[in-house]
């Protein structure tokens, strides 16, 4: 039966969406409000703002699945989530909006003088946008997967994945389209606070029901050493044991290892995973952190947000409030995952929104059992704000590639003199094509972890965007090849390789998919499983490791290339080098401005 309050709740969410995009749209009229929001943004909504827009699905349900299915080992996560914006605030966020451009290709070309490193630039933008959008389908997917699950609809039962993608997908895009980066600012700041109390609201009344967190922790030590008060089910087999869900590196790191000894016969995975395990694990975290932190400084969306901002001093002060706001919000999730572990491990048996995935939108439902209907309205809580965390999310991916395509491919490549009301129209269209696209890719990815899919859009950003960026504000002989060549080959080799075991990853979950449905295998399907690529990760264990988390090779890798290019290259440096490197670093009050900056505002 559906739940009223669930439903009632995550209406509310999209509505208000919906109404504040139609309220905000009135306010957006030049090309600034829908590029950079007229940089007039104060601090404090822009910390929120950025807050609302970083907070994904991965942040408000992956992190609690995560932490729930793998213990300590998934801590990893949020903590490099807010460590990537202190790189920021040190080394980033300041200079490039000293700078002045509209969009991060706007600063590739200005900085280096080269309209080709412009366009080399936008296709990064739509890679890790593209990337990132696919687990905010997932998580929207889900969730109505979940809100619907007990209708009837066309002779099935539940709302089918990609009906929730669709709807969830077509309200964003028609938000962006009417009211730009100025519009999505609001709704962004109302997600924070929307999911910060959705998150937070469950947390203290089932802590206070069920006992404090370290009770609940101390449940999964030895037996002798367990508080009685927590009654915990016995684990299912898929679940880990607790000396290893208790420990530092266990089975989120190792979990390559074991997708390779899966397609060794029985008797031999046990001796394979001795040998491999622990070394590779500890290979895939230090990977995993620097691709986390790095990529924090190197996605395209949230760099953009720093533009709006009136001053560096302000987008400074942004970065710090941005730091404490998201530190308070990921004290929750994990949280969730160890209660969940005792509560209910019936999840541990189960995949998607049935599974650990789905334990913050489920555990309020316990409440029901003792106080009835504040059960169903704290998940509906808690599921208005999932609506707001992957809403928030997609919006500003999706501005920043509508950006990028109306902005630097039309008005900067394509039609370099159209007028700024070309420019806005082209906004709208482009929000429509750049969302229907998205929408598409989230169909597919029904059957991966939404936190996976995360950590591998931030690899791909830490090999290209960030090394450009930190090496660009901060080196003054880097020269426009240096740049390029380091950040096509940290970029594209990072995204072949995340490609070729994403690529495994998706035929062996649909094959276990038929095989759930008791389903033949269709030919079209036995075929691709030919290519899969099993057997080859099962031979080269450590290369699977390497393409599957490539941050570890793909960052220093790209930084290398930049140098050696560009001491080859130096004749190359742009003559204007040393005043660029004023503009990014000096003081505004000392009004030091770039021809580049001054013409490109004229043509606004």
């Amino acid at each position: 039966m559906l739940d009223p309050w669930i439903l009632g709740f995550s209406l509310i969410t999209v509505l208000a969406t919906i109404f504040m995009g139609f309220w905000s749209a009135r306010k957006s009229k030049t090309a600034s409000d829908f590029f950079v929001a007229g940089r007039s943004v104060s601090v404090g909504w822009n910390a929120s703002a950025i807050s609302g827009e970083y907070l994904s699905a991965a942040s408000f349900m992956g992190v609690a699945g995560m932490v729930m299915s793998s213990g300590y080992d998934a801590l990893w996560y949020p903590v490099c989530y807010a460590c990537g914006y202190l790189f920021l605030l040190l080394f980033i966020a300041g200079p490039l909006r000293r700078f002045g451009a509209y969009t991060i290709p706007d600063f590739a070309e200005g900085r280096y003088d080269s309209p080709l490193f412009r366009k080399i630039a936008v296709v990064f933008v739509l890679f890790i946008g593209f990337f990132y959008t696919m687990p905010q389908m997932k998580g929207a997917g889900t969730t109505l997967a979940y809100i619907f699950k007990d209708i009837q609809i066309g002779g099935q039962q539940g709302l089918p994945y990609w009906v929730g993608v669709v709807l969830v997908g077509a309200v964003i895009t028609l938000n962006v389209a009417l009211g730009g980066m100025k519009g999505i600012t609001l709704v962004q700041a109302f997600q924070y606070w929307a999911k910060m109390f959705a998150i937070s609201l469950p947390i203290f009344v089932l802590l206070s029901v069920y006992g404090g967190y370290g009770t609940h922790l101390a449940g999964n030590g030895p037996v002798e050493s367990r508080p009685a008060t927590v009654a915990r089910a016995e684990l299912p087999a898929k679940a880990p044991a607790d000396a290893t869900w208790l420990a530092p590196f266990g089975p989120l790191t190792t979990k390559a290892a074991k997708a390779a000894a899966a397609a060794l016969p029985a008797d031999q995975q046990k001796r394979y995973l001795d040998e491999h395990e622990r070394p590779f694990s500890l290979l895939y975290t230090y990977s995993l952190i620097i691709a986390l932190v790095c990529g924090t400084a190197g996605l395209p969306h949230i760099l953009v947000r720093f533009y709006t901002n009136p001053d560096g001093v302000a987008a400074k002060r942004t970065t710090m409030w941005v730091m404490i706001l998201i530190g308070i919000f990921y004290v929750f999730p994990p949280v969730f995952g160890v209660i969940g572990r005792n509560l209910m491990p019936r999840l541990y048996s189960g995949i998607g929104v049935s599974g650990t995935d789905g334990i913050v939108l489920k555990l309020p439902t316990l409440l029901r059992e003792k106080y009835g209907v504040l059960g169903s309205i704290l998940s509906g809580v808690t599921c208005a704000g999932a609506f707001a965390a992957f809403m928030s999310t997609f919006s500003g991916l999706l501005v920043s590639m509508t950006g990028a395509v109306a902005h630097d491919v039309y008005g900067r490549i394509l039609r370099p003199n159209s007028t700024p009301a070309q420019r806005m129209a082209m906004f709208k269209v482009s929000a429509v094509v750049v969302g229907a696209v998205a929408i598409f890719l989230g169909t597919l990815v029904e059957n991966f972890e939404i936190n996976f899919m995360v950590g591998q859009a931030f690899a791909i950003a830490a090999a290209s965007y960030f090394p450009l960026l930190f090496m660009s504000v901060w080196w003054r002989g880097m020269t426009m090849k240096g740049a390029a060549t380091g950040m096509l080959t940290g970029g594209l080799l990072a995204l072949v390789g995340i490609s070729l075991t994403s690529w495994t990853t998706f035929i062996t979950a649909q094959g276990a998919k038929f095989k759930a449905l008791n389903m033949a295998e269709p030919g079209w399907f036995q075929a691709l499983k030919g290519v899969s690529l099993t057997d080859f990760w099962a031979a080269h264990p450590l290369m699977r490791i390497l393409c599957e988390q490539p941050a570890i090779w793909a960052v220093p890798l790209a930084m290398i290339l930049m140098v050696v290019v560009s001491k080859l290259t130096k004749k190359d440096i742009p003559s204007d080098a040393r005043m660029k490197m004023l503009v990014l670093h000096a003081p505004e009050q000392l009004g030091l401005k770039q021809e580049y900056i001054q013409d490109h505002h004229a043509a606004h």
